[in-house]
């Protein structure tokens, strides 16, 4: 396994070639850290890899101007390779918050973060993951830049903001952009997986269905559809008052949960969804075809909605539009929905063991470049697990980190550099400790 992470390095090689040999180097440096320190920050990085030093990796990081571009649109094209083309490949996209202190890492604002449930101090990204049945791997992500960063251009100079991104962009204007990026990498899938944070938004929805894309997308249990075509056209004149120049709906709306609460029990189907640890993930589910209109377009759109609930907790509900074909059964919907669960794991394994959120940087091309390696640790070990599929089925994102950790160098293999690191660590300890004190007594005097 060690001679073929040296062969995957070797493979983005060219990506990394900015005048000196030294920036391809740092490139493998971090990324074997990114696989060999238990937290994947550069400091513990530098106790584990050999030839490793906290100054060159940062200089790496935070001033080299390699293209974060060109890496992960190789990633997504290698990705394609092994996931792509299939009738169960998909782009599904979220997002992730990275909680942060201050205010001086790019993008950081007091927001929503959902990963806690809660407003926050936090970085927000949406990324992007191509799936294919029980495999997925992140190929593309966004930095969100909330409005007060917007407003404020010297705060975004001091973080590095290119010009070009200094533009209010939603979430889901972020999301749609990796759509079309991936489709210009020549990526594979048959349809755009979302959850009802970007459901919700009708626009981005119509967007994608005009540029040709089909999508699965959760949506809030106050959605409104319509049972019958609202026919949206502007009323005649009456005997009083302006002529109307408004578009009306000639049917009536509901809301999506009122409406599934009204079906008989009977409309239920059972939908055997995938094989789990724990025997065979079933749901139930109600399908219908259903209008839905903006309140601006000439015409209505008809589009399937999925109602799905979980057999051992009927509480849990969720409500899915899709403009797949008129043919696409039930069972196929759901188990497209159903699909998202794996860019949910793809980010609990990109934080435990490919360091996604154990960055050490502030500013913009740091963020970027620092994410571009970990999608291509993420690709690594996806790639090891299709390669040992027959032999080792359930072999995880985990195994492959302790493997790792057995067949690559180590730097701390001896007793005196074991007992050296530690001192260095108790040093800089003692200095952040003297440093507090310094603070308080200039703070007394003044």
């Amino acid at each position: 396994m060690g001679l073929r992470f040296q062969s995957f390095s070797k493979r983005f090689g060219q990506y990394f070639l900015r005048g000196t040999r030294s920036v391809s180097l740092q490139a493998q440096i971090y990324l074997q850290g990114l696989m060999q320190a238990s937290r994947k920050n550069m400091e513990r990085m530098e106790e584990v890899v050999p030839d490793c030093s906290y100054q060159s990796l940062q200089h790496f990081i935070s001033d080299s101007d390699w293209e974060t571009r060109d890496v992960l649109d190789q990633v997504a094209r290698d990705a394609d390779r092994h996931l792509g083309g299939s009738e169960s490949s998909c782009l599904l996209i979220d997002e992730t918050s990275f909680q942060k202190k201050g205010k001086s890492s790019v993008g950081v604002e007091r927001q929503w973060s959902g990963r806690l449930g809660k407003v926050d101090n936090c970085q927000v990204a949406v990324f992007a993951s191509l799936a294919q049945e029980t495999y997925s791997t992140l190929i593309d992500t966004r930095l969100y830049l909330p409005k007060k960063w917007i407003q404020d251009p010297k705060r975004c100079l001091a973080a590095g903001v290119p010009q070009s991104e200094v533009v209010l962009k939603s979430k889901a204007d972020l999301a749609f952009e990796m759509v079309v990026q991936a489709r210009q990498n020549g990526v594979r899938f048959r349809w755009v997986g979302v959850d009802g944070g970007y459901g919700k938004e009708p626009g981005f929805l119509r967007r994608l269905e005009d540029h040709g894309e089909v999508f699965v997308a959760d949506v809030h249990k106050d959605q409104q559809i319509y049972l019958e075509d609202p026919s949206p056209c502007v009323p005649e004149k009456g005997p009083r008052g302006k002529k109307p120049t408004l578009l009306q709906a000639q049917s009536t709306s509901q809301r999506v949960d009122a409406w599934a609460a009204a079906q008989p029990p009977e409309l239920w189907q059972k939908v055997a969804v995938r094989p789990g640890t724990k025997g065979e993930v079933r749901v139930e589910a109600l399908h219908s075809g259903v209008w839905l209109w903006d309140g601006s377009e000439p015409k209505a759109r008809f589009w399937h909605v999925v109602v799905i609930r979980e057999v051992s907790s009927p509480e849990t509900i969720k409500y899915v539009l899709s403009n797949a074909s008129a043919e696409t059964s039930l069972e196929r919907l759901v188990k497209m929905q159903r699909q998202r669960f794996w860019i949910e794991r793809c980010f609990e394994d990109a934080k435990s063991e490919s360091g996604l959120a154990d960055y050490q940087v502030r500013g913009w091309r740091a963020w970027h470049h620092h994410m571009a390696l970990v999608m291509m640790a993420m690709l690594f070990m996806l790639e090891e697990k299709l390669s040992h599929k027959q032999s080792h089925p359930l072999l995880s994102c985990s195994d492959i980190e302790v493997l790792l950790a057995h067949f690559l160098p180590r730097r701390d293999v001896t007793t005196e550099e074991v007992v050296r690191q530690m001192e260095a660590r108790h040093k800089a300890r003692q200095n952040a400790i003297d440093s507090a004190y310094r603070r308080q007594q200039r703070a007394d005097a003044g």
